[in-house]
């Protein structure tokens, strides 16, 4: 016996992935604020929230949510991300709204809603983490967009029909523009979160100035375009600050303790992938996992055994309901 258990596998991914090393990436808590900032664009998609969450009652727990699902995704096992798919289907495929410009009623599941979360989600996760220092190679940015299609997948999207590569979200991005604009739920929305309800009573103490700093973090991350649709400027030295202080945080972040970060998904999928190697299984290659603290770096680098044989990127079996 191996000590393995049957659904034991490196997951949709692996430690071989570019994946594994962007959501290593403690900054990806600011990546997502930056994610909801560019989704509240497409007037749908914030009609779909405001509609039918609880949004300004509970945004931490669903934040905590948001995170639980591509914590699974990225680095739980291939049948835990499947059915992590499976139930967000199952509550999206329940969801209706209305659209408040044309009284038009929508599905949330609607191929180009989900299209547009999923794009601005993954690419939110690559700018940040490359603006703070990452530093993935083009080719290596181009493998994750690819990699993320299992997400898409996942979720109920044809893989073909999401970009992925660098280009290809660029050229997306021009083809979606004229189609955003600043709707009254996003700005209702906009200003919940520079001053959200906080839990415990933290409200009271110094967390809320400080969370207002972040709030304004997040939209300085934005896009040029974006920020100018917010009534925001769209200076190029915005962007060079924003790029600078995500590098201080992520340097910052380095120094402390990886257990403050490092989630029990993370170190599960470690610990895992070494008792494949160990028992033998994917014999061959070597590849390199980079801890959290160092991701991208050349240092504190993790050795793992993996399968020649292995596909870079498994797509899953899963098929929308």
């Amino acid at each position: 016996m191996d000590g393995l258990g049957g659904d034991d596998d490196f997951g949709l991914f692996g430690p071989d992935s570019v994946s594994w090393r962007v959501h290593a990436e403690p900054l990806l808590w600011l990546a997502a604020l930056r994610a909801l900032y560019l989704q509240m664009l497409e007037p749908r998609a914030i009609a779909g929230v405001v509609q039918n969450s609880r949004f300004q009652e509970d945004p931490w727990g669903r934040l905590f949510r948001t995170a639980q699902f591509f914590g699974v995704v990225i680095y739980g096992r291939t049948p835990e991300a499947r059915a992590a798919g499976e139930r967000l289907r199952g509550i999206h495929a329940r969801m209706r709204a209305t659209d408040p410009a044309t009284g038009e009623a929508f599905r949330i599941d609607e191929p180009h809603l989900l299209r547009w979360i999923h794009t601005t989600a993954t690419e939110s996760f690559l700018s940040t983490v490359q603006r703070a220092g990452m530093g993935l190679s083009p080719a290596e940015a181009d493998r994750y967009y690819d990699e993320q299609r299992s997400v898409a997948e996942l979720v109920g999207l044809d893989p073909a029909t999401v970009p992925g590569s660098a280009a290809e979200v660029e050229a997306y991005y021009a083809e979606m523009r004229p189609h955003l604009s600043v709707s009254p739920d996003a700005r209702e929305t906009a200003r919940y979160l520079a001053l959200p309800h906080f839990p415990y009573r933290l409200g009271l103490t110094p967390v809320r100035p400080l969370w207002i700093l972040v709030a304004g973090y997040g939209f300085s991350l934005l896009p040029r375009w974006a920020r100018r649709l917010y009534g925001l400027p769209g200076l190029p030295t915005t962007d060079l600050s924003a790029s600078l202080t995500a590098r201080t945080i992520r340097r910052a972040l380095r120094t402390m303790p990886t257990t403050w970060y490092e989630g029990p998904l993370y170190h599960d999928a470690l610990a895992r992938a070494e008792r494949l190697r160990s028992a033998g299984r994917n014999p061959g290659d070597t590849a390199t996992m980079p801890s959290a603290r160092t991701a991208g770096t050349a240092n504190a680098r993790r050795r793992l055994t993996l399968s020649a044989n292995r596909p870079m990127m498994p797509a899953p079996n899963t098929k929308p309901a």
